[in-house]
């Protein structure tokens, strides 16, 4: 239990840390944003979507300015939609999402009446003419008398600028001032208004608010339904429709159990239905609710405006329906960010909440959940805190996944069952943070375990395989299995010669300037360096790390070496020193791989036969005058990568069966047009010799000879000068046996 004291005491202080959030002893910004989010991926997979026909959006639209005229339009215009709304269609109810702060001067008789008064105020006529038209060219009037006489509700705005005139007549306050003083009601405030013209106010059945709340984001999640405005309280636009459609009832707070007056917040609205039972509507602490989006822009119908005027729409369209008049035409459009859309109408905003709050599916945050969220994250962070420690890596994660999984659970039961929303973010973030910081500990103790384990293994394995091994321990075993791999072997041309030519420190440093230039390539194409053997070195490709391309990445080490080679004895014939030829052979095969010695010492090496003959396929080289042999099986694995040159079929000391070997010449596509001539003349001269035709052989050869003289077609020439004093016979396989290594 020691050992894991530190990662305890670490563990409980990031939970402290996050738990005096859940306690609001301060806030932390990134949590209350995580949450924010959270809410609106939850409101986007759990929103029911489709189009809900009782609340109709009647859009004053692009079509209907361009029919209409541009807005405002002659409050003529619309008391006869009013008209319309109702005794033609209908219409159960009208919200207004837009203001008449101003009058109608559009019929001028404000210029006509000044006439009366001055001018023409002695002419009978006049007087009385203007007397008949007033009531016709008095728009406002007009409107004014369409309100009173059926259900409209309208709209109008608060604003809390510092120093800003209020406009227009305010509506009867819901709450008179002092409703509420000793209650802990975090009330939104504002400093004025813009309202209606106070004929149209006093002729409507209601008025309303339409101002959202607004979080630090900028999105709109929430709205105040009552607000505090110069000590009064005054109620949202869609409160006051579903009031008028429940018949008016009073509004009734509520509050949790007997709570002291001075402890209790006011956690949901009451209004007594037609038939007796109550809609109850919850609130949070600023007596705002959540939003019920049921889906993304255009979840209501939305019907043109000027199709009403102009006698377009269905009369069932509109019959028995709730209306909020808003506009979707550019520059008139009224944009919200939301949860379901970066520019949602806010005319929708209304809608939504009518629809919600006649289903009763808004979502509740009651003080409660303070205490529900301390608890899941004191349980979530102690669990994770305390059996984290004692945990391997995959059981840590196993357990820190099912807590994760057991807080959604539990989060999306709230929501679907009870319509509570619960914080997240903050027990999201304890199992996140305490997993991260176990499994860093873990990672900072492990690599000082790597570090004991590479001054363990170095002494006896090669450096680029403990890096191998420390890069991911738990998958790498030094056991030994079998494989398909590429061994490469790479030895010096006349080394015993060299040697004996130079001093111990000169054949040192020479050696020392070889190999190292020699094993960069090697490493370069992510080869295992195997050992130095003398002059000599052996890589393989594939282990311990599986590598796909292990044939072809040991044919461009071979290749390349050779280029390596040319650059390093410019230097060494600049100082002196002789030139050094190598061989190189490739071969690819099943090898056995894995950490084999004895108990003094170890070494983690390939065997097998394909190891064997990759080491006769060097050894060979000389005897074609070539500096690099590829096997058959390496060749098949790259022959469309690589131009190869087929020198033989051969018989290796130690096995039956012939193979074919290759030279690589280079990767095609960069193999110059002379030496692919070569290649074909060359594949002529063998073709003839495999077929006994010793003369056409001959002549080929002899050509090539001439041509580009090589080893290669000397070896050939004396073949076929033998073949034809003692011939092969007709079973003759075409191969060549080697009787030494």
């Amino acid at each position: 239990m020691k050992q894991y004291l530190p990662r305890y005491v670490l563990g409980l202080l990031i939970l402290l840390v996050l738990l005096g959030h859940s306690v609001r002893f301060y806030q932390i910004p990134f949590i209350n944003h995580m949450d924010a989010l959270i809410y609106d991926v939850k409101v986007r997979l759990t929103m029911p979507q489709g189009v809900d026909q009782r609340v109709i959006i009647l859009d004053i639209d692009e079509k209907s300015l361009a029919e209409q005229g541009r807005w405002p339009w002659g409050r003529d215009k619309l008391a006869t939609l009013m008209t319309k709304l109702f005794d033609q269609y209908g219409l159960k109810l009208v919200g207004f999402d837009v203001v008449f702060a101003e009058p109608d001067e559009s019929s001028g008789l404000q210029s006509l009446e000044s006439l009366a008064k001055k001018e023409l105020k002695d002419v009978a006529g006049f007087q009385s003419t203007l007397r008949e038209l007033r009531p016709q060219l008095d728009h406002d009037a007009r409107f004014a008398a369409s309100l009173k006489n059926h259900p409209v509700i309208l709209g109008y705005y608060f604003s809390s600028k510092e120093g800003g005139v209020s406009s227009g007549a305010a509506p009867e306050p819901v709450f008179p001032a002092g409703t509420f003083s000793g209650r802990r009601i975090a009330f939104t405030q504002w400093v004025s208004h813009g309202g209606n013209l106070p004929q149209f106010q006093k002729a409507a059945a209601g008025a309303g608010h339409f101002n959202p709340l607004v979080d630090l984001d900028g999105t709109s999640r929430r709205v105040p339904l009552l607000v505090e405005y110069k000590g009064q309280y005054y109620e949202s636009l869609s409160l006051a429709m579903v009031r008028n459609l429940l018949g008016n009832p009073p509004i009734t707070p509520g509050y949790p159990g007997n709570s002291p007056a001075s402890y209790a917040a006011m956690e949901w609205l009451d209004l007594k239905t037609d038939g007796g039972g109550t809609m109850r509507i919850p609130v949070d602490e600023n007596a705002a609710t959540l939003i019920p989006y049921r889906g993304y822009e255009r979840s209501f119908a939305y019907i043109s405006i000027t199709d009403v005027l102009n006698d377009r729409v269905p009369k069932e369209k509109l019959a028995g329906k709730v209306a909020v008049v808003g506009t979707t035409a550019p520059g008139l459009m009224d944009l919200r960010a939301t949860p379901v859309g970066a520019a949602y109408p806010g005319v929708e905003i209304h809608a939504n909440l009518i629809a919600g709050m006649l289903d009763g599916v808004i979502k509740h945050r009651p003080p409660y959940i303070l205490g529900a969220d301390l608890l899941l994250v004191l349980i979530a962070g102690a669990v994770m805190a305390f059996l984290l420690p004692m945990l391997s890596p995959l059981r840590a994660t196993l357990v820190g996944l099912i807590v994760m999984l057991l807080l959604l659970v539990v989060n999306f039961s709230f929501w679907h069952v009870s319509n509570v929303v619960l914080p997240l973010a903050n027990g999201m973030i304890a199992v996140v943070l305490l997993f991260a910081m176990n499994m860093s500990w873990g990672y900072f103790v492990e690599s000082r375990t790597k570090r004991q384990l590479t001054g363990l293994f170095g002494q006896y394995v090669p450096p680029e395989l403990v890096e191998e091994m420390s890069r991911d321990p738990e998958n790498y075993s030094m056991a030994g299995r079998k494989a398909e791999l590429t061994v490469l072997f790479s030895d010096i041309r006349g080394f015993t010669t060299i040697s004996e030519g130079l001093e111990p420190n000169e054949l040192a440093s020479l050696m020392n300037e070889y190999l190292g230039a020699m094993t960069l390539v090697v490493r370069k194409h992510r080869g295992t360096l195997d050992k130095y053997i003398g002059d000599a070195i052996m890589a393989f490709w594939g282990a311990p790390v599986d590598d796909p391309e292990h044939a072809r990445n040991a044919i461009l080490t071979g290749l390349e070496m050779h280029v390596a080679l040319k650059e390093l004895n410019k230097g060494l014939m600049a100082r002196g020193s002789p030139e050094l030829k190598i061989g190189v052979g490739v071969n690819t095969g099943p090898m056995t791989v894995g950490d084999m010695g004895s108990p003094v010492r170890q070494s983690y090496t390939v065997m097998g036969d394909a190891v064997n003959l990759g080491s006769r396929l060097e050894g060979i080289t000389k005897q074609y005058g070539v500096g690099f042999i590829a096997g058959e099986s390496t060749r098949e694995l790259v022959k469309k990568e690589f131009v190869f040159r087929e020198l033989d079929r051969v018989r290796v000391k130690g096995k039956d069966e012939p193979v074919g070997i290759y030279e690589p010449l280079g990767l095609e596509g960069e193999v110059a047009k002379p030496a692919l001539d070569e290649l074909k003349l060359w594949n002529q001269a063998l073709r003839a010799y495999r077929a006994q035709d010793w003369d056409q052989a001959e002549v080929a050869l002899l050509n090539l000879s001439r041509s580009s003289p090589h080893k290669l077609y000397e070896v050939y020439t004396a073949r076929v000068e033998h073949y034809r004093k003692e011939s092969p016979g007709p079973d003759w396989d075409g191969a060549w046996t080697f009787d030494t290594k």
